[in-house]
């Protein structure tokens, strides 16, 4: 699937799915994607182990894979994974765990993914606890 054409909001959906995918094949239960609150958007929440994890992805679309073209800087979406997001990341993550009554332990994690945009293919790097 070529995804020259895709918009920036189209790139993201499609890191946000893939994303979930990767955690669900790694034991993760998604409860959730893009829940909104006053104080932001939480990408994904999932929960492994006892334990809740609210998601924030990053997505980039790229000619090559970092390890491919050898420029891991020119494809780094980390570089929008910012201190402020994190703390808003982190206070929607509050909210929801009072709303629903989370009584366990929680986290925010981070998960990158790249896009070849020639065929569709995704690299993913999950950061567990980057709070």
């Amino acid at each position: 699937m070529d995804l020259s054409d895709k918009s920036r909001k189209e790139i993201g959906d499609i890191g946000e799915r893939t994303a979930a995918e990767y955690l669900k094949r790694r034991g993760f239960r998604i409860r959730g994607h893009n829940i909104g609150r006053k104080t932001g958007e939480l990408d994904i929440v999932a929960e492994r182990d006892g334990t809740l994890h609210a998601v924030e992805v990053k997505t980039m679309l790229c000619r090559d894979f970092p390890e491919e073209s050898g420029d891991r800087d020119e494809y780094d979406p980390a570089m929008n994974l910012h201190e402020a997001k994190v703390r808003r990341v982190a206070r929607t993550a509050e909210w929801y765990v009072a709303e629903t009554d989370w009584e366990g332990e929680w986290q925010v994690d981070g998960a990158l993914v790249w896009l070849r945009e020639r065929d569709g293919m995704a690299k993913v790097q999950y950061l567990p606890q980057i709070v």
